[in-house]
């Protein structure tokens, strides 16, 4: 069986105020709209996770993954397909997440060269997303290299567009609530 990996931001399990968010541009409800409760919109979302991921694929969760009710956050994630893997977001408890056994490693971020990505829950500055590289690894910059610009993969703006450049929105409200292969953001 051939494992895939995948990328998601953002689900903020539990959150019941989320649904009282409204866009700033707009003045219309992010999620709220879609969704009357928030179990309605934890079991919208575990249905789009599992309808795309395989049990024994990987998972990176980029941050906020959750609020609230721990013991409701117990019972709701082993729903959840997958080897899950977090990149640490603005909200979450690392403490609870690491060591509850959610997720089989946590990252502050993390470099994929092999996919040219760079994952992290904010958007990051252009300057970090060019690394030197010869014959493809990564180098910390000897002389003689070149350098390669990675694709941010990111999450934390939710449905706002990403950054002008090479960058890309993982938040739940920008995909459709549904993982991400990433095949389908490696670079080229």
């Amino acid at each position: 069986m051939t494992k895939d990996i995948w990328v998601i931001s953002d689900t903020h399990f539990n959150h019941a105020n989320i649904l009282k968010f409204t866009d700033s541009n707009t003045g219309e409800l992010i999620r709220g709209a879609k969704f009357q409760t928030v179990s309605e919109m934890d079991e919208f979302m575990v249905d789009k996770w599992n309808s795309t991921v395989k049990p024994g694929d990987k998972v990176y969760h980029l941050g906020d993954v959750m609020f609230g009710d721990k013991e409701y956050f117990q019972k709701l994630w082993p729903k959840l397909h997958g080897q899950k893997r977090l990149v640490v977001g603005n909200h979450d408890d690392i403490k609870y997440l690491s060591s509850g056994g959610f997720f089989a490693k946590v990252h502050m971020w993390r470099m994929m060269t092999e996919f040219g990505l760079l994952l992290t829950h904010v958007p990051v500055h252009p300057s970090n997303l060019r690394v030197f590289v010869e014959e493809g690894e990564y180098t910390e910059g000897d002389v003689g290299t070149v350098q390669k610009t990675f694709l941010n993969v990111h999450g934390h703006i939710h449905q706002n567009p990403s950054p002008d450049g090479p960058y890309r929105n993982m938040s739940v409200e920008a995909i459709d609530y549904t993982p991400v292969n990433i095949e389908e953001l490696r670079i080229r």
